[in-house]
């Protein structure tokens, strides 16, 4: 059990997000580079995909924040934002979080879960964690589940396009995590602890997931680094 951040400790090949609802979002801020900015970006997306009566999606909405941001974005239309997590503690955070009540939010695993038809769905760094082997699964469903002209707004990590930029990439992040206040042996024990956890694609993997999905209108929106934000229309 090594320790990964204040308070929060992993053993080698099991990071879980159980148990770190009350630490996630300090956590989170810390690891992923302009993590409230790309929230922001999705809000000022969402303006083409969200009007009255639309339905919006959040896969792996862990505490709610984003779905917080996207209703007062919105505050003044007729829509219902669903969040969906597998990690109770996150939903019970969720919950708590926000009482608006155009939200609701469910326990569920996403390769179980049903979707109704929606205008906009969203994945901010959670794909990543879906193991490769259901992976495009999930993508054809998100892509069956939208309406014509809906939207995908995915950010994930991702690797580099060959070994030579992957190590770029990879250090250039440990540095940032270093000026984030990270020690070398938390960094450590974090990337130990996401050891078959943690499976990023490259750009063009997610790109091919996607247009094997059926979505032809794709188009980065975000990239710092190893870290990208994707929007893909139907």
């Amino acid at each position: 059990m090594g320790k990964v951040d204040k308070h929060i400790f992993a053993k080698n090949s099991s990071w879980t997000f159980n148990n770190i609802a009350n630490k996630f979002e300090r956590h989170v801020e810390k690891s992923v580079p302009f993590y409230h900015e790309g929230h922001t970006l999705i809000n000022s997306y969402s303006d083409f995909f969200i009007k009255d009566n639309s339905l919006v999606y959040d896969i792996g909405c862990s505490t709610g924040l984003l779905i917080n941001k996207l209703l007062k974005y919105h505050s003044k239309k007729k829509i219902k934002v669903v969040g969906i997590d597998s990690i109770s503690s996150m939903i019970k955070k969720a919950k708590k979080n926000n009482k608006d009540k155009r939200s609701s939010f469910f326990v569920k695993d996403i390769e179980k879960f049903k979707f109704k038809k929606s205008s906009l769905i969203t994945s901010y760094y959670t794909i990543q964690f879906i193991h490769p082997h259901v992976r495009q699964k999930i993508i054809d469903k998100i892509f069956l589940s939208l309406q014509w002209g809906g939207a995908f707004i995915i950010f994930e990590k991702v690797r580099g396009s060959d070994a030579r930029f992957n190590d770029y990439m990879t250090q250039l992040y440990y540095d940032f995590k270093f000026q984030n206040g990270f020690s070398e042996e938390e960094i450590i024990n974090k990337t130990k602890s996401l050891k078959g956890v943690l499976e990023p694609f490259s750009t063009k993997g997610n790109y091919d997931l996607l247009k094997r999905a059926g979505f032809k209108d794709v188009m980065t929106i975000f990239k710092w680094n190893n870290f990208e934000g994707i929007l893909a229309i139907k």
